[in-house]
């Protein structure tokens, strides 16, 4: 990923996409502070470890772009949106509404639960399968509701 990165970053530069070339700064310098942590821990970043840090990124955008919108500040919105839109490139597709059930369903008969005591099972399971694919907000929601909560 981080080859990518670094190639589209080149190629903004050069067509003088500032806005861009900032994202994709923020990202590659989460990615290295990300990497760094992980070494003082003896661990190595996986591909999952890098997709969860770039939904957590988009996360705070989105946070902020909501705080922006309520508060009439629509510069400050505007760059928010272009950098959820440039970390978005980088993950998979996410799974529609319909997809997301699905998953929760095919969860729940994997790990067997059958109650909301079950849920962090049925979470983590959701989470081993769909890194970066899933808003797991929204599928806690659909957790609590198949599970009757």
């Amino acid at each position: 990923m981080r080859e990518k990165i670094t190639a589209d970053m080149k190629a903004a530069m050069k067509a003088g996409e500032s806005e861009k070339v900032g994202a994709l700064r923020l990202i590659m310098s989460a990615l290295k502070d990300r990497e760094i942590e992980a070494r003082g821990t003896g661990k190595e970043l996986t591909a999952d470890d890098q997709l969860a840090l770039l939904q957590k990124m988009i996360k705070s955008r989105q946070e902020s772009l909501d705080i922006y919108e309520k508060n009439a500040r629509p510069e400050l919105a505007a760059k928010e949106r272009a950098e959820i839109e440039t970390i978005s490139a980088y993950l998979p597709a996410q799974l529609s509404e319909e997809e997301a059930a699905e998953a929760v369903k095919a969860a729940i008969a994997e790990v067997g639960a059958s109650s909301i005591k079950d849920m962090g099972k049925v979470v983590a399971a959701l989470k081993a399968k769909y890194t970066g694919r899933m808003d797991f907000a929204k599928a806690s929601g659909l957790v609590k509701a198949a599970l009757g909560a």
